[in-house]
């Protein structure tokens, strides 16, 4: 790793650099970001696929258990083809409104056909809102695909109200050799095969495979706490399910 590529001090990436895929953490950014675009077509399909159905009434129960009600203000970063953005735009209903980020242009134009929210081109790390703006921030399982933690957890506690929540979706690495195993057959061979079969794709392939060398390589569920209490969230804690589905829940302290 160049001196240039090197993380800012201070900073957390999710993982190290994945060197089967691009070079450094420098190229990271530029490869992440071309997967996305070049699969945003197809990426409903994977998803909707690949969960057998599931994840629809996975993410509500994870959007009530993180306190999400009618009538907030929520921001979704990372909102891709919108799978989440649906399940917010129903439990807020039309007293709420519902606000889509995403740096994937691709992935935004899908989101447009499939959801009609309110959409935003930028990223985590750099959310053009003002402070105090959003009661709930939601991202699915993207958190392994930010620049830096802290920064992003920072802009998180930015733009949310005082009393305001956020919920991280994410898949984490099972904590035993068995489950380990499990889950490397299934999210890092079938997964992938069915993307490719099911799309016709060698991009959805290289993404799905991409997704579970990320899940296997990510800082651990610890890290990840500690770095939304070093910027401020209180009361933060990580609810799992299935030993991989992990959601982390942190609030932001009334002034």
């Amino acid at each position: 790793m160049t001196k240039e590529s090197q993380p800012k001090a201070g900073s957390l990436t999710p993982h190290p650099p994945i060197t089967d895929y691009y070079a450094d953490e420098s190229q990271r950014r530029r490869f992440v970001s071309a997967l996305f675009d070049n699969t945003a077509e197809h990426y409903d399909r994977i998803i909707r696929i690949t969960s057998f159905g599931s994840g629809s009434r996975y993410r509500r129960q994870a959007l009530y258990r993180a306190g999400l009600k009618k009538g907030k203000v929520v921001l979704d970063v990372a909102t891709g083809t919108g799978p989440v953005a649906v399940s917010e735009k129903d439990i807020v209903g039309p007293e709420g409104l519902v606000v889509g980020l995403d740096r994937s242009l691709n992935m935004l134009r899908e989101n447009r056909k499939l959801v009609g929210i309110p959409l935003v081109h930028s990223d985590a790390g750099r959310i053009p809102f003002p402070d105090n703006t959003f009661d709930f921030i939601s991202m699915g399982y993207a958190l392994r695909h930010v620049d830096d933690l802290r920064l992003t957890f920072q802009e998180y506690l930015r733009v949310l109200k005082p009393g305001g929540a956020v919920l991280l979706l994410e898949l984490t690495r099972p904590q035993t050799r068995l489950g380990t195993m499990l889950a490397k057959l299934y999210l890092g061979r079938i997964v992938p095969w069915i993307a490719k079969i099911s799309t016709g794709t060698n991009e959805s392939e290289v993404l799905m495979r991409y997704f579970w060398d990320t899940i296997y390589k990510c800082v651990p569920p610890e890290d990840i706490i500690d770095a939304m209490k070093s910027v401020g969230f209180q009361n933060v804690y990580r609810h799992r399910s299935l030993s991989i589905f992990s959601e982390y829940i942190a609030f932001k302290l009334d002034a």
